[in-house]
């Protein structure tokens, strides 16, 4: 080595050293964790744990203006910073997605400020959708979200949020009207259609590539009078797995009433050449009786062989219905499971639907490479859109959620077989094989989309797939908002 290129090395530790030695100092006063902290290898663990990240530090601010420290310190510092609520990102975002993210944790950030006369809800981004669900339904309302009671409602409402009430009541981002953040300079800043409309528009499909959100401000709904879960299961031979698969989308096509969401659950099955599937889904009807569920599901069963088992999921009340379909709400109870695991995504439209013979495709492969496969493997094929969808009555271009013309959303995921690293590299070889049975049966100019909500590391043209023609927009407001790219991320917004 040369005595120049030692110099240069020498240079590089001492400034490297000087700038660690200005961001710790910087983030004086905070609740932070750095690599050599007591509690930061804990904290900064992946859910999915095909990831493995090094943050150089966690920090846990307990007010929006802690968080517009935190900010300005990454910032000043030459630091990438993001934002973790829940924790659940399919690619480890929420820990920036790779080494050396600053990470705000907004798990000290619960408050839930419920206005009765109004109707209305301020939720700070810390809490989850437990959390969420428990204290709306103490007030007698509720809003669209998923099932997982350790989803944070953050994360979830900022790239969509879907569950069994969205068919009625949109996706989790619809009913905001309000969005409190702070901007890579530190600034706080309120968003709504009629101040900050740009950023607004940007927050609600893409939130964390613009500013860190703090609080959000939602219209609610009240809690049904009656709720119940159903599930019918079948195990069938690729065949009938894809004519069931052809007809639950002619079913979703006519339209079934909007008070029920369902989607299809499939799994291997006890031998080669067969898959299990069931229906899974929610009534959220104003009747005492399960009668108008009866009815609504008839169209689709009658199409079905008898199922090998069937049943009503719940005590007729909202909340119950919650907790039958995500288990315990109470979040602080245990801590959150993680798992290791390669997902995809599709979106599905209803004007382009997907053909009988890619159905086909997909129970075929399911039944046969799928029994073959060594993960733990789910796929679903949840029921977002056609007639009376309150998803697909939003235009696409009002928020920077994209796919509002989306019939399906299928999630396709695989986890190594005890849920521990490492994950199996045929793992990544059969998820990639489910997305081609599909796509390699349908037209090549075929428009299909993935979700934000399940993001996947290896997607392809993950511009045009998440966020279509409102990609252009997007960046626009980036180069306004966020210069330097302060939050940067796998798959954010690009300047």
């Amino acid at each position: 080595m040369t005595l120049l290129a030692k110099f240069q090395l020498l240079v590089l530790a001492l400034t490297s050293g000087l700038a660690v030695a200005d961001f710790r100092s910087d983030l004086t006063g905070t609740n932070t964790l750095f690599p050599n902290s007591d509690g930061y290898a804990s904290a900064s663990q992946a859910y999915n744990r095909r990831f493995s990240r090094q943050p150089a530090a966690i920090a846990f601010p307990s007010t929006p203006q802690d968080v517009s420290a935190i900010v300005q310190a990454g910032a000043a510092n030459g630091m990438k910073v993001v934002a973790r609520g829940g924790g659940h990102s399919y690619i480890a975002n929420g820990l920036g997605g790779e080494n050396g993210t600053l990470v705000i944790d907004m798990s000290n950030m619960k408050a839930i400020n419920i206005d009765s006369s109004a109707n209305t809800v301020e939720i700070q981004t810390g809490n989850r959708l437990g959390d969420v669900a428990t204290a709306l339904n103490s007030a007698g309302r509720a809003l669209p979200h998923g099932t997982c009671p350790y989803v944070g409602i953050g994360g979830h409402s900022a790239f969509g949020g879907y569950g069994f009430t969205s068919r009625q009541w949109g996706l989790a981002l619809d009913p905001i009207y309000a969005i409190h953040a702070v901007f890579a300079n530190g600034s706080t800043v309120t968003a709504t259609d009629s101040t900050n409309s740009d950023l607004f528009w940007a927050l609600r499909g893409a939130a964390p590539s613009f500013a860190i959100t703090t609080s959000i401000e939602l219209h609610t709904f009240p809690v049904p009078s009656h709720a119940i879960g159903f599930s019918y299961s079948w195990e069938l031979d690729a065949t009938a797995a894809g004519q069931a698969f052809l007809a639950y989308q002619n079913y979703s096509l006519s339209g079934p009433p909007s008070v029920m969401g369902s989607e299809l659950n499939i799994g291997p099955g006890s031998s080669r050449g067969s898959i299990s599937v069931s229906l899974v889904g929610g009534w959220y009807a104003d009747e005492s009786s399960n009668d108008g569920l009866d009815a609504a599901l008839q169209p689709f069963l009658s199409q079905m062989p008898e199922p090998s088992s069937s049943e009503k999921l719940g005590n007729g009340t909202y909340i119950d219905s919650v907790v039958q379909f995500g288990g315990s709400l109470d979040t602080s109870a245990e801590p959150d499971t993680t798992d290791t695991f390669y997902a995809k995504s599709l979106m599905t439209t209803t004007g382009s639907p997907v053909s009988a013979d890619a159905f086909n495709a997909f129970a075929k492969f399911l039944s046969e490479d799928g029994f073959d496969s060594e993960t733990s493997w789910f796929m679903q094929i949840e029921q977002y859109g056609g007639p009376n969808s309150a998803i697909n009555s939003v235009p696409s271009a009002s928020t920077a959620f994209f796919r509002r013309d989306v019939l399906f959303t299928w999630q396709l995921y695989a986890s190594s077989s005890n849920s521990q690293p490492p994950y199996p590299e045929d793992g990544f070889t059969f998820i990639d094989n489910v997305v081609k049975s599909v796509t390699d049966n349908m037209p090549a100019d075929w428009d299909y989309g993935a979700y934000t909500n399940y993001p996947d590391d290896r997607l392809e043209n993950w511009q045009q797939r998440y966020y279509g023609s409102n990609y252009d927009r997007l960046q626009q407001i980036k180069r306004e908002v966020d210069p330097n790219n302060v939050f940067e991320f796998p798959q954010s917004i690009e300047l």
